[in-house]
């Protein structure tokens, strides 16, 4: 693809692997930006094309307006991933970006492109709802919460200066994953559920209900820890992953 399709603004290649044989789509959580899947990319290098989606709002695309709406962040993304589909895609959303993986898979299939797998991590499923209001705290609420959850470097939590810079993308995205659903829809491919047993976002009941959002196959694995189980547990992780991308090549 070329810059002209608005590839270069979403898209990240940490370890460019034009020939590998299958290509993993990642997609952040809340307030997350597209290095959070930079140890995924090193990990995988070797036998996948991983990209990592960057959204409106924060680092090189801070000047940019936020997007605060899951609907309308699909229909962006979903014809600049598009193209991507030369060959077998998974799809890997964690938080808020299972949401988004979701609605993008569910936009994609509907041309004829669907992704071999979609792990929705770290997030109940679709038709599940809780009342949830961060978005509408003041900057201290919001930093409060960002605290609890462990998913943001302290490094940022303890800038000032940084702080204020990113909490506009970061109210945005509370507000587009509270403002979402619930929805009833499904996808066409397989999805895989993942969840930390202490997750305080999401029970593991709640994630079991991603069964109901597939026409096809469905599984839930459970990882000891909470919200952002995924970095202690990165190995184990990485390896399900590798083992679908395989899987994906294998049936072609």
């Amino acid at each position: 693809m070329t810059a002209t399709d608005g590839s270069d603004l979403w898209l990240r290649r940490f370890h460019p692997a034009p020939g590998a044989p299958a290509r993993l789509v990642c997609f952040p959580h809340a307030g997350g930006s597209a290095t959070f899947y930079h140890p995924v990319s090193a990990a995988l290098k070797s036998e996948s094309d991983v990209v990592a989606l960057q959204y409106p709002g924060r680092q090189d695309r801070r000047m940019e307006p936020n997007v605060d709406d899951i609907g309308v962040l699909a229909d962006r993304i979903a014809p600049v991933v598009a193209p991507l589909f030369d060959r077998p895609v998974v799809f890997f959303g964690h938080s808020m970006g299972a949401v988004v993986a979701f609605e993008v898979a569910r936009r994609l299939q509907e041309q004829g492109h669907a992704p071999a797998r979609l792990f929705a991590s770290g997030r109940r499923a679709p038709s599940t709802r809780r009342e949830e209001n961060v978005h509408t705290r003041d900057d201290d609420g919001i930093v409060a919460e960002m605290k609890a959850m462990s998913g943001t470097d302290a490094a940022v939590l303890g800038d000032e200066e940084l702080l204020r810079m990113v909490l506009p993308a970061i109210r945005s995205d509370y507000r587009a994953i509270e403002t979402y659903g619930p929805v009833d829809t499904t996808v066409d491919c397989p999805v895989t559920a993942l969840v930390g047993d202490g997750d305080p976002k999401t029970t593991v009941p709640e994630a079991d209900a991603w069964r109901a959002h597939t026409r096809a196959a469905f599984d839930i694995q459970v990882f000891q820890g909470g919200h952002f189980y995924l970095s202690p547990r990165a190995a184990e992780v990485i390896a399900t992953v590798r083992e679908a991308l395989r899987g994906a090549v294998a049936v072609g």
